[in-house]
């Protein structure tokens, strides 16, 4: 008596493959999650990469166990010989695929790790925004560089593409030239991305000046830059910019920052009482870093005289909310104490002009004789 297997295969040929196949799926998924768990459980109390890289490679050794099944499935197909070469030509992209994606979880931990020592919302950042520029951008590179690698794996899996592959490099002169230069520009923004990270002429949440727009620097890629303006738009600029172009960094060496206020005041306007009141401002307000409270006259013209007022600050936002409150409250107080030093027109009329414009309080018609 024949068994259910059998009858099935006499139905349909490609029952029993279909069937290991399956089970062997589910065995992959089973056993994947399983081991994950373990892994999981053990790992809790551990180095916090160790936990990291187990997190970000749970999906990539999903694929890695399931490439590892099917290769072992080959000899149970040997009487398919059309299966049993996709499923090794799969099996061996899928290998391939699943080794890179372990690479870049193993990248990415890494990173993370890295990251997670520095904090970049304290107010002293410098060093913090230091090293998460240089690991963005290094990590950006590791990943394009493992894909490559990978993709250029897989290719060459393929009789086709080895074919060409050989005849490339046969002429590997004319092909590299031809390369060369159709990727230059690619080539420059991935250099150019690479000495951004290693000088760092800009790191993230610099407070920068391009193009007179005055923003942070939010994403460093590597292609372009964005940046966020104080407005809230987002400006985005190649990174070869900030190599072969000046720019205004208002970070580089420190968070802090000098906040100007420039006003123009009457050659009566007290200048002492205005130093005075600016510094009672600032020791009265939060925004203020304690650091620098100086009110000079800068200049003169022939109307005003130009008084500066130059203040200090934790960061450039705070900079700026700082500026606009001395300006505002210096005005309120030129209003409201001294209003004689407010700018003002003067206009000077001479002897001869006054007895022009002087009434005489003679009426029409009448002579000097007359009234005598």
């Amino acid at each position: 008596m024949e068994t259910l297997s059998n009858v099935l295969s006499s139905l349909w040929p490609g029952f029993v493959p279909v069937v290991i196949i399956a089970a062997t799926a589910v065995a992959v998924v089973v056993l994947h999650a399983l081991i994950y768990a373990v892994l999981k459980r053990v790992f809790r109390n551990q180095s916090r990469f160790s936990s990291l890289l187990v997190g970000r490679s749970r999906r990539p050794a999903l694929l890695l166990f399931a490439a590892i099944a099917a290769w072992s499935l080959l000899p149970l197909l040997a009487e398919q010989p059309a299966l049993s070469d996709l499923v090794r030509h799969a099996s061996v992209i899928a290998f391939i695929l699943a080794l890179g994606l372990v690479a870049r979880s193993v990248v990415s931990a890494t990173g993370q790790l890295l990251l997670s020592r520095y904090d970049v919302t304290v107010s002293d950042n410098l060093k913090a925004r230091s090293v998460t520029t240089q690991v963005k951008v290094f990590e950006q590179i590791a990943v394009v560089v493992i894909a490559l690698i990978a993709i250029a794996a897989v290719l060459m899996t393929f009789d086709d593409v080895q074919q060409i592959g050989a005849s490339l490099l046969a002429s590997a002169g004319i092909a590299g030239l031809v390369i060369g230069v159709a990727a230059q520009k690619s080539l420059g923004n991935v250099v150019a991305g690479v000495m951004i990270a290693i000088t760092q002429p800009i790191r993230l949440d610099d407070a920068v000046v391009v193009e007179g727009e005055w923003g942070w620097i939010e994403e460093i890629n590597l292609t372009y830059v964005v940046l966020r303006i104080w407005d809230k738009r987002r400006l985005v600029i190649p990174i070869t910019y900030f190599v072969d172009q000046p720019f205004q960094n208002w970070t580089r060496s420190s968070a802090d920052i000098l906040g100007t206020v420039v006003l123009h005041v009457d050659y009566r306007a007290p200048i002492d009482a205005l130093r005075a009141e600016q510094s009672r401002l600032l020791a009265g307000t939060p925004l203020w870093d304690g650091k620098v409270d100086v009110l000079q006259v800068i200049d003169t013209t022939p109307h005003t005289v130009v008084i500066r007022s130059l203040v200090s600050a934790a960061d450039s936002p705070t900079a700026w909310d700082l500026r606009v409150l001395i300006r505002e409250q210096l005005i309120a107080f030129l209003q409201r104490e001294h209003p004689e030093g407010l700018p003002r027109l003067r206009v000077e009329e001479d002897d001869r002009m006054r007895a022009q414009a002087r009434p005489t309080g003679r009426p029409s018609g009448v002579s000097d004789s007359s009234l005598t």
